[in-house]
């Protein structure tokens, strides 16, 4: 399991957000679960998984849609660095931004990667 989804998540949280980044679209909270419990010896009871995918949902880590008589949950965005990233323009908008500039235009290393990734589109 990815360390950085571990700290950014905690070890369920990122058990949840690798079987939603594996899935092909959208779950539901019993598919996550069934996910989930695959290569389990003790199974997660169907409330945890529903109170992991609630939480991650607040936090704005998942997106969350009408299925039926339930919901399915899918991420926000490709890994942890992109949820972290739409996090922090989320609460601190241009400020976020703006620091941003502002490291990479001292930084002849990020300047170098950046202009490598804008050349890639």
């Amino acid at each position: 399991m990815n360390d950085e989804a571990i700290r950014f998540f905690g070890p369920l949280g990122a058990e949840v957000m690798e079987a939603l980044w594996a899935a092909e679209s959208a779950m539901t909270v019993r598919e996550v679960l069934d996910a989930l419990n695959r290569d389990r010896s003790t199974p997660l009871a169907y409330t945890t998984v529903m109170t992991v995918l609630t939480r991650l949902t607040d936090k704005g880590a998942l997106r969350r849609t009408r299925r039926g008589r339930s919901y399915a949950y899918e991420p926000v965005a490709a890994d942890t660095a992109g949820i972290a990233v739409r996090s922090v323009l989320e609460e601190f908008g241009d400020a976020a931004v703006a620091h941003f500039v502002e490291q990479v235009s001292t930084d002849p290393d990020a300047q170098s990667r950046l202009q490598r990734l804008l050349d890639e589109e």
